[in-house]
């Protein structure tokens, strides 16, 4: 007989972005199948700021990017026991419907409606059998819960870059050098790409874009097209767009080349609209514009292979690990957007 499990959870509830209150609710029991997670890291992703998104759900227990170590297992769970170290993703597809038959996994409506209970700004997290069918991995032990809390957002990014095609001998803008950005750049990097570029508004994300291999590191309060059309010659072969501002979306549009990939990577206001100059874009440049949401199992092990094998150093994004009680300063730091980068809630961590 192991300790007794706990039986209440302390939790951060999301009313907005400046009201986030650490509660004590009762631990939700185990059904069969599924897992009880001690939360040993919990990223803070920028869709957890997009209030015009969250709002309209609030009070809501929020955190998606999710690592720890099990402390009970629900009957008839095979594949995992108490004690082991797992990462574990909040939506996950049924991989038997016509979209995830086609590869579009990302658009199952069981991967829109599946998630955490609570959330993963939580001390436990109970997942649900669903869940554990599709979307747990075992975590080595040499990757740290931090690590392992970036196979989600990096997972996204993987996929993003594959329905874009980013290859061998690739030149590649990335928009916005935020996590996801950063992240982009450390893939496209291990997916062959040769020359990398980024803009971003805050001089310390340019400094940790060069420090990830690009060359070229452009303030956004400036297009950046022109300058690096001036560095290649030509445009970009593939533009990645890690921000909804519509100043972003109009540089990636010029700063992309004849035959070039423009990928949308973060979503604009939810009433904002924004001309295209068709015949460029389209007729004359043949441009291709795509659209990337979320990551499937697929993606999940191919973004935990990469941080596994040592390919991809994530833990150096992480700048902040900050308890469960301070994930207002957390949400705070990361809407200023200074002196940070990736922001990481550990419940275990005193106040």
């Amino acid at each position: 007989m192991g300790p007794p499990l706990p039986t209440e959870n302390r939790v951060a509830v999301y009313h907005s972005n400046r009201d986030i209150r650490v509660e004590t609710r009762p631990l939700a029991p185990l059904g069969p199948g599924d897992l009880l997670l001690e939360v040993g890291a919990s990223g803070i992703c920028g869709s957890d700021l997009m209030e015009w998104y969250r709002r309209p759900s609030a009070p809501v227990v929020l955190g998606h990017e999710v690592a720890g170590r099990l402390i009970a297992v629900g009957d008839g769970v095979s594949d995992f026991q108490v004690g082991d170290r797992v990462v574990a993703t909040h939506h996950v597809p049924c991989l038997a419907c016509r979209y995830c038959r086609t590869g579009r996994e990302t658009a199952c409506e069981m991967l829109r409606t599946t998630r955490f209970d609570p959330g993963g700004f939580a001390a436990f997290i109970r997942v649900p059998a669903a869940n554990v069918a599709h979307g747990v991995l075992p975590l080595p032990e040499h990757v740290s819960d931090d690590a392992a809390s970036m196979v989600e957002p990096l997972a996204c990014a993987l996929r993003a870059q594959r329905k874009a095609a980013v290859g061998p001998g690739d030149s590649v803008l990335v928009i916005g050098a935020g996590v996801s950005g950063c992240l982009h750049l450390l893939a496209a990097r291990a997916r062959g790409a040769e020359r990398l570029f980024a803009s971003d508004p805050q001089p310390e994300r340019r400094r940790m874009a060069a420090e990830l291999g690009a060359e070229g590191v452009y303030d956004a309060r400036a297009p950046a097209a022109e300058a690096v059309r001036g560095v290649l010659g030509r445009g970009v072969d593939r533009v990645i767009v890690c921000t909804g501002a519509r100043a972003a979306v109009l540089d990636a549009l010029a700063a992309v080349d004849r035959g070039g990939t423009v990928v949308f990577f973060a979503p604009m206001g939810p009433e904002d609209e924004l001309p295209v100059p068709f015949n460029r874009v389209f007729w004359h440049h043949e441009a291709t514009l795509v659209s990337s949401y979320g990551a499937a199992p697929r993606d999940l092990a191919e973004a935990l292979e990469l941080i596994a094998s040592g390919r991809l150093d994530v833990d150096r994004l992480v700048t902040h690990r900050l308890p469960l009680g301070q994930i207002g300063r957390g949400f705070a730091m990361m809407l200023e957007a200074k002196g940070s980068l990736k922001i990481v809630i550990d419940p275990r961590l005193n106040e």
